[in-house]
């Protein structure tokens, strides 16, 4: 089991908002993470962007861009994405469960031309999780693909 780390949360206040970047947040079993616009919705809790598979999409196009244009509400590395949906993340006390591959939408290419094509390979836009324990993370804590 590889360790890695928290390394950005962000939530929606309202349904189309731009993103608020955290420092630490409360995650429930009912609601995701407190004050997420989005968090409730069943099989997309919360969603995950792993580093690694965000930059590959940035440098095959050929740009920099803040992770919060993924619209993603957690930001870890050093652990390897998942491709197939039923595993858990521990991030934290919190365990979130793999629901699906996250599908990259048209803000994608209203973000960045391409971008939308970019994601789409390799589950490189992330995952969707239910919250399966509910806690506080912070950032800096230790993520484990369990």
């Amino acid at each position: 089991m590889t360790a890695g780390r928290l390394i950005g949360i962000a939530r929606a206040p309202a349904i189309g908002a731009p993103l608020e970047e955290l420092r630490h947040a409360s995650v429930s079993l009912e609601r995701g993470i407190e004050g997420d616009a989005r968090g409730a919705k069943p099989r997309r809790q919360v969603t995950i962007l792993f580093r690694e598979g965000w930059e590959e999409a940035c440098n095959e196009l050929g740009v920099t861009l803040p992770w919060v244009t993924r619209r993603a509400n957690l930001l870890v590395e050093g652990v390897e994405r998942p491709r197939a949906a039923g595993g858990r993340i521990r991030i934290g006390d919190v365990v979130l469960e793999v629901m699906l591959e996250t599908k990259p939408c048209e803000l994608m290419n209203r973000a960045c031309a391409g971008l939308r094509a970019a994601l789409t390979p390799d589950w490189r836009a992330g995952v969707c999780c239910n919250v399966a324990r509910s806690g506080q993370i912070a950032l800096a804590d230790t993520v484990e693909i369990l």
